[in-house]
C-alpha cells in the first residue's frame, strides 16, 4: 500500500478481455448491418484517367459506391494534409493535393457497400479503374535523384521535403580536439506493427443525427476532427467512439477507415437509408493498408579524446516517409535529437531528412523515431569504448546529461535528469555470476556447443515524454463527486485510448488518489467525443503525464463546487504544460521537450556462429518512473516494450521490392514466439520524481524499446568481434556478416 493505493491492483478491463466479454470493434453486431469493402488502388505511382462503378452497382446485392466525387473536401493528414480521402479523376476544388494521383499501393480508390460481405466483395472486384503509370520512386535514392516531385503542390523542388540541421560550437574545432574517432553507415529497416487487432468500424447515425463511427483509435478528438474536417461538418456533428483496442503502438494514429466509412454513412443517410455499415480488414490488407516504423540510412562520427571525453559529433539522417508525411516530419525531428545520443557534447553538426517515395508511409510506432536514433548513437558509443579500452558504462557516466546539462539543442534539459542513476542501476544489477542455459536449437538446425559464443552489451536512451517542437500539447478530464455529506463516489470522464497498456486502470487510481476514497468507489467514461474531452493521443509516452495532471486539476475545480454545497459537483479542466519550441531552423537552437524519460539496459546473448541463430538470455532493464502508479502493469510494459524491441533487432524482416510490400502476412513476417523471446527479462523501476510529474510520476512505455537493439548489436559484437550496422539480425544476416570478416 502506499498513497495511491494498491499500486497492483488487477486491470479493470482485464476480466472483460479474458472472458471475451469485452467487445472490439470487429465484435459489434447489428441485425441490420450493410457491409463495405474498402478497394485499394494497387498503384504505387499512377494518375487514374478512368474510374467507372457501374459495373460495381450493377451487382447484386451492392447498395451503393462511394467515390472521391463524394467527398467535400478531399484531403486529410495528421500533421499536413497531403494526403487525398479517395483517388479520383477529377481534382476536388477544395483540396491543395492533387486527387487523381495515386502515391501508395494502399491509396484508397472507392468503397463498395453491400448486403453482406461476398457481394461487397464481388461489387469490388467489378469496378473498372484505368491507369497511367508514372515514374517509380521506390526508395530514398530514387526520389533524391528524380526530378520527379510526389508533391508538387508544396512549392519544394525536392522529395526531401522537411530539413532538420543542428550547428552546436565549433565542429571543425571539436575535430582537431578528437583524438580518437569512430564513424559508421547504418541501415533501419520498417517494421510492422502487428497488433492483435485488424482495423475494423462500424458507422452510423445515433439518435441525434451525429455521424458516428466506432472504431479503434489513439485519440478519438483527432478522428473527429479529420472526419468533420473531409465532410465539411461542425465538429458537434460527428462523433467517435472507441470500443475495445486490440493494440495500436502509434499504428491507429493516422487513418485507416474513420472517413470513408462515415462518408459511406453520410451518402446512404441522403438517400434515407439509416442502416449501420461494417467494415474489416483481413490481416493482409491491414499489414499493406497502414503505416510502419520508418525504414532510412544515417552514416554518423564520433570524436572524443584519449580520456573519453565526447568532443564531436556529426551525422546525416534520411527516412522514407513513403507517400505521405503522416507522423514524418515529428518522428525526424526524435530521431535528429537521439542520434546525438543522451550525452553533452560541446560540437555537432547534424542534418536530417524526410524524403517522399511511393514507398509505404513511415509514421508513429512505439519510440516515435528514437529507436533508430539510440541504434546509431549507442552503437557509435561502444565502439568508442573498444576503441578506448575503457568500460563503455564508464564512459557513458563520463559524458551523461544531468541536471543542468545543455542538450544537442543548446539549451539546458527539464529538470529531473536521471540518467546517471538509470546508467548505474543497469550497472550494478548486471554485476556477478550469470549462466545461460543452452542454445534453444533452431527447428531444423541443431548447435554444436563448441560453435556457441557469449557476449554481452551495454545501451541507454532518453525520450521525451509529451508532443514536442511547439505543439499545442493539452489534456482535458472531467470528475463529478457525488455524495450528501461527503463524497461517496466519483465519475471521471476521459478521453484516454486504451490500447492495451492500462491506462484506464491507471487513471482511476489516479482519480481515487486525487479525491481521496476507495479505486472501488470511482466509476469511469471512456473515449467517446459525445461526452470525454480531448485527452490528446496515448502515445509518446505522455498519456499517465498528462491525464494525472488534467485529473488533478478537474478534482481540485469539483472540490471547489462542492464546498460551495454543489452536489454533484462537477470539474473541468484542460491541463496545459510548459510550452516547447520548434527548433530554429538553421541553428537547431531551441526547447523541444519539457519532460522526459531515461533508461538502460545490459544484454546477455549466446550466438551460433555456424548458423547465424541468435538466443538473447538475458535483460536487465533500469528504467525511471518517477513514481510507480501501478507496478505490475509497469513491468508488464517494460516486458512486452522489450520483446517487441526483440523483433525490431532480430526476427522482423519486412521486405519491399518497387514500393510493394512483398510479404504481408504474419506466415513470413516473423514477430517474436514463445521460443524466440528473451530467456529472462529483468525489470529495474527506479522512481526519481519528475518535478512536473504527478505525483512525481514520468511516462515510461516506450522507454525499454529504444535503446535493446544497439545493445544487442554490442554483445553480438562482444561475442564474434564483429560489428553490425544493420538490423534485423536474422541468423542470414549473421552468418553473411560473420563469413565476410573471416575471408
Amino acid at each position: 500500500m502506499n498513497d495511491l493505493g494498491v499500486t497492483s491492483i488487477h486491470r479493470i478491463d482485464g476480466r472483460g478481455k479474458v472472458t471475451g466479454e469485452a467487445l472490439f470493434p470487429a465484435d459489434l453486431k447489428r441485425d441490420d448491418f450493410l457491409h463495405a469493402r474498402i478497394v485499394f488502388t494497387d498503384q504505387p505511382h499512377a494518375r487514374l484517367a478512368k474510374l467507372d462503378v457501374a459495373p460495381a452497382l450493377a451487382t447484386p446485392g451492392v447498395v451503393e459506391v462511394v467515390t472521391a466525387d463524394d467527398v467535400p473536401v478531399n484531403e486529410y493528414g495528421l500533421v499536413f494534409r497531403d494526403q487525398p480521402v479517395l483517388i479520383g479523376p477529377n481534382q476536388n476544388a477544395r483540396s491543395r493535393v492533387p486527387g487523381d494521383v495515386s502515391r501508395w499501393e494502399a491509396d484508397q480508390l472507392c468503397v463498395v457497400v453491400a448486403e453482406s460481405v461476398a457481394a461487397a466483395t464481388r461489387g469490388a472486384e467489378a469496378v473498372v479503374a484505368e491507369w497511367e503509370e508514372l515514374p517509380l520512386l521506390a526508395d530514398v535514392d530514387q526520389a533524391l535523384s528524380s526530378s520527379v516531385l510526389l508533391h508538387p503542390e508544396n512549392g519544394k523542388d525536392t522529395n526531401a521535403y522537411h530539413h532538420l540541421r543542428i550547428r552546436k560550437g565549433d565542429i571543425d574545432a571539436g575535430w582537431a580536439a578528437a583524438e580518437v574517432v569512430v564513424e559508421g553507415a547504418y541501415v533501419l529497416p520498417l517494421q510492422e506493427h502487428a497488433y492483435l487487432q485488424p482495423e475494423a468500424a462500424i458507422s452510423y447515425l445515433d439518435d441525434n443525427g451525429r455521424l458516428t463511427v466506432e472504431i479503434a483509435g489513439q485519440w478519438t478528438v483527432e478522428d473527429q476532427e479529420q472526419i468533420a474536417h473531409a465532410l465539411d461538418l461542425p465538429m458537434d456533428r460527428v462523433r467517435v467512439i472507441y470500443p475495445s483496442i486490440g493494440g495500436a503502438f502509434g499504428g491507429r494514429e493516422d487513418m485507416s477507415m474513420q472517413i470513408v466509412l462515415a462518408l459511406a454513412a453520410q451518402k446512404l443517410a441522403a438517400r434515407g437509408i439509416s442502416r449501420p455499415i461494417r467494415c474489416q480488414w483481413s490481416r493482409e490488407e491491414s499489414i499493406v493498408g497502414h503505416h510502419k516504423r520508418h525504414r532510412g540510412r544515417v552514416t554518423a562520427r564520433l570524436g572524443a579524446t584519449r580520456e573519453g571525453k565526447l568532443v564531436a559529433v556529426e551525422a546525416d539522417c534520411y527516412l522514407d516517409a513513403g507517400g505521405y508525411n503522416y507522423t514524418s516530419n515529428k518522428v525526424l525531428g526524435n530521431l535528429h535529437l537521439c542520434v546525438g545520443g543522451p550525452y553533452e557534447i560541446p560540437n555537432a553538426r547534424i542534418d536530417s531528412f524526410a524524403v517522399y517515395t511511393n514507398a509505404v508511409p513511415g509514421g508513429a510506432f512505439r519510440g516515435f523515431g528514437a529507436p533508430q536514433g539510440a541504434f546509431v548513437a549507442e552503437t557509435q558509443m561502444n565502439k568508442l569504448a573498444v576503441e578506448l579500452g575503457m568500460d563503455p558504462v564508464k564512459l557513458r557516466l563520463r559524458n551523461s546529461l544531468r541536471d543542468g546539462s545543455v542538450g544537442i539543442t543548446q539549451v539546458e534539459l527539464p529538470l529531473g535528469v536521471s540518467l546517471p542513476e538509470v546508467i548505474e542501476a543497469a550497472a550494478t544489477a548486471s554485476t556477478g555470476s550469470f549462466e545461460p542455459r543452452e542454445l534453444r536449437p533452431m527447428a531444423t538446425v541443431s548447435s554444436r556447443p563448441s560453435a556457441v559464443r557469449r557476449g554481452r552489451g551495454f545501451a541507454c536512451a532518453y525520450k521525451n515524454i509529451g508532443f514536442s517542437f511547439g505543439f499545442p500539447e493539452r489534456c482535458e478530464a472531467s470528475v463529478e463527486l457525488h455524495g450528501d455529506d461527503k463524497v461517496e463516489r466519483a465519475i471521471l470522464f476521459h478521453g484516454a485510448a486504451e490500447v492495451g497498456q492500462g491506462a484506464h486502470t491507471a487513471l482511476k487510481q489516479m482519480t481515487a488518489m486525487a479525491v481521496g476514497i476507495d479505486i472501488e468507489r470511482v466509476e469511469t467514461v471512456y473515449s467517446d467525443t459525445a461526452v470525454t474531452g480531448d485527452s490528446g493521443s496515448a502515445s509518446a509516452s505522455r498519456l499517465t503525464w498528462m491525464s494525472g495532471n488534467s485529473i488533478l486539476g478537474a478534482v481540485e475545480e469539483a472540490n471547489k463546487k462542492w464546498q460551495d454545497g454543489d452536489r454533484p459537483a462537477r470539474g473541468e479542466f484542460r491541463f496545459i504544460p510548459p510550452p516547447t519550441e520548434a527548433l530554429d531552423a538553421e541553428t537547431g537552437i531551441g526547447q523541444p521537450n519539457f519532460a522526459y524519460g531515461y533508461v538502460a539496459e545490459v544484454v546477455d546473448l549466446s550466438v551460433d556462429v555456424e548458423t547465424g541463430h541468435i538466443q538473447v538470455d538475458r535483460v536487465i532493464c533500469a528504467n525511471d518512473l518517477g513514481r510507480i502508479i501501478n507496478r505490475q502493469l509497469a513491468e508488464g510494459q517494460l516486458e512486452g516494450a522489450v520483446v517487441q524491441a526483440h523483433g525490431y533487432a532480430i526476427t522482423e524482416d519486412l521486405q519491399i521490392k518497387d514500393a510493394r510490400l512483398t510479404h504481408p502476412r504474419l506466415s513470413a513476417y516473423l514477430i517474436p514466439g514463445i521460443d524466440d523471446i528473451p530467456t529472462r527479462v529483468e525489470s529495474i523501476l527506479l522512481e526519481h520524481p519528475d518535478p512536473r510529474g504527478p505525483w512525481g510520476a514520468r511516462g515510461m512505455a516506450e522507454m525499454p524499446l529504444i535503446p535493446y537493439a544497439a545493445a544487442v548489436v554490442a554483445a553480438l559484437h562482444d561475442a564474434t568481434g564483429v560489428w553490425f550496422h544493420q538490423i534485423p539480425l536474422t541468423p542470414s544476416r549473421v552468418l553473411a556478416g560473420l563469413t565476410t570478416t573471416q575471408t
